[in-house]
């Protein structure tokens, strides 16, 4: 079913106030453009990535490797025509002595209060689930045989 704005409603599942640069395993989907079905096409049950699907798979991959906090696997991904789901393990990579994760410190619209909230959620968290989703995603733009 091609997307239709004024019937799918995109909302979001994120808990209110939940950190998400918290170690742990998050389920992610994420789907092309208008639901266009440009990743590639299902023929006799196999997913068969086009030339577009394919960077997006690499830069899938490549994610892990430019981000020490992400642990992906080959086997906890999947593409379809026009959206993928991906387990991302987010590994507790900085946590000092204390129990504090340096960037926390430097960060104080972590802690934004009530007031602020709007200001902070505005914010890509380093390290965080959604600057993962954030980099991965605008990696994934550039054109297929481009570098």
């Amino acid at each position: 079913m091609k997307f239709n704005p004024e019937i799918h409603h995109r909302r979001s599942i994120r808990l209110k106030g939940y950190d998400y640069t918290q170690p742990g395993a998050y389920f992610v989907t994420f789907c092309s453009y208008q639901r266009d079905e440009i990743f590639g096409e299902v023929i006799n049950g196999k997913m068969k990535l086009s030339a577009l699907g394919e960077v997006v798979r690499q830069e899938w991959l490549r994610s892990a490797e430019i981000r020490k906090e992400i642990r992906l696997f080959d086997d906890e991904f999947m593409f379809m025509p026009n959206h993928g789901h991906g387990i991302v393990w987010i590994v507790d990579t900085a946590v000092g002595a204390d129990g504090v994760r340096p960037d926390m410190e430097r960060m104080p619209f972590m802690r934004a209060k009530k007031q602020d909230a709007h200001c902070a959620s505005l914010r890509k968290v380093p390290r965080s689930l959604g600057s993962f989703i954030a980099g991965f995603k605008g990696l994934s733009r550039r054109e297929p045989g481009t570098n």
